[in-house]
């Protein structure tokens, strides 16, 4: 797969975990792709050592399981960059999305910061969890989009929102099909209030996260006083299903009830559903460059338009509360 792409050179090839490891610090590669299940030494504690004794930028190689969700999302909170479902193709001859998902993702690995990585678990304190929460009328929804980098950054804010929370989340993160169920679940565990995927037609409530699925787009709806969840196909077009602009465009009648936040993450999905937010009385902040592991995201909404708060990422979760 990487000789079809002239901008990626394989300069070797370790055929365990350990051999990984002293790989890595040996020949200072630009970038990793690292399976999980290796002998001698698994992918999990391969990586663990790598961002600990030669931080480097890591894709992982993923299967979709139960188990291989689970290891996928602690492979991103140990400080892997993104992954891929090697599972994804349909037979041997369906490779060619594959390749276009690997080298797409080696390319952007090799230009994140790892400052940044280590920066993030520094700069966020583990007792910075909000005690009490108060509640003030004019926010009705907060709205969080994100992609590269997503699930930790995810992390870091949701789990310092307190019970109580006056408002429902929604959570639109570029995920292959699948993996999103592994993360809600991981991030209800660690979080105050619940967090699940969103289930179409349900009513969503305040002091509740709900995370769009992979592979639908999700909408609000209002009926007579309630929001209700719609999960579809369409735009057919759009370049990631789900997508941020998509819901931030259907919840843009909200006005100024309305809070979105964009996260770290490749591309400019969120940058047109941040005008349409913005030109119905709603607020907007983004992540600050010093901590996205990938700014092109919270760039693009900047460009686009007025932002209400450019804020380091162990600063979002008391945002959010400041501005509700």
């Amino acid at each position: 797969m990487f000789e079809t792409n002239p901008d990626i050179r394989v300069i070797d090839v370790a055929s365990d975990g350990e051999m990984a490891v002293s790989l890595v610090k040996k020949l200072r590669p630009d970038v990793v792709t690292l399976d999980i299940k290796m002998p001698v030494m698994d992918g999990l504690a391969a990586l663990a050592r790598i961002m600990k004794e030669c931080p480097t930028p890591v894709v992982m190689l993923s299967s979709l399981t139960e188990k291989g969700g689970e290891n996928t999302l602690k492979a991103l909170e140990l400080g892997a960059v993104d992954f891929i479902d090697k599972t994804s193709t349909g037979g041997p001859m369906d490779l060619s999305g594959l390749v276009r998902e690997l080298t797409t993702k080696i390319l952007i690995a090799a230009r994140v910061d790892m400052l940044k990585l280590q920066h993030e678990a520094v700069a966020s304190p583990a007792n910075a969890m909000p005690q009490k929460c108060a509640t003030e009328k004019g926010t009705e929804l907060v709205l969080l989009g994100t992609s590269t980098g997503g699930p930790p950054a995810l992390q870091a804010v949701l789990s310092k929102i307190p019970a109580g929370f006056p408002c429902p989340i929604l959570v639109v993160q570029h995920m292959p099909p699948g993996f999103t169920a592994s993360l809600a679940e991981r991030l209800n565990r660690l979080c105050a209030i619940p967090v699940k995927e969103a289930e179409d037609g349900e009513e969503v409530e305040a002091s509740h996260v709900y995370l769009a699925p992979a592979g639908w787009h999700m909408k609000l709806k209002r009926c007579g006083s309630k929001l209700r969840i719609l999960l579809d196909t369409l735009p057919a077009e759009a370049l990631h299903r789900p997508s941020v602009d998509t819901l931030f465009e259907s919840a843009a009648d909200l006005g100024s009830n309305c809070l979105a936040v964009v996260l770290t993450g490749m591309g400019k999905d969120g940058s047109e559903g941040a005008k349409a937010i913005k030109r119905s009385g709603g607020r907007v902040i983004v992540e600050a460059e010093e901590t996205s592991i990938v700014f092109g995201m919270p760039k693009a909404v900047m460009e686009s338009v007025s932002v209400d708060g450019e804020v380091p990422l162990y600063d979002v979760a008391e945002t959010i509360l400041k501005m509700l």
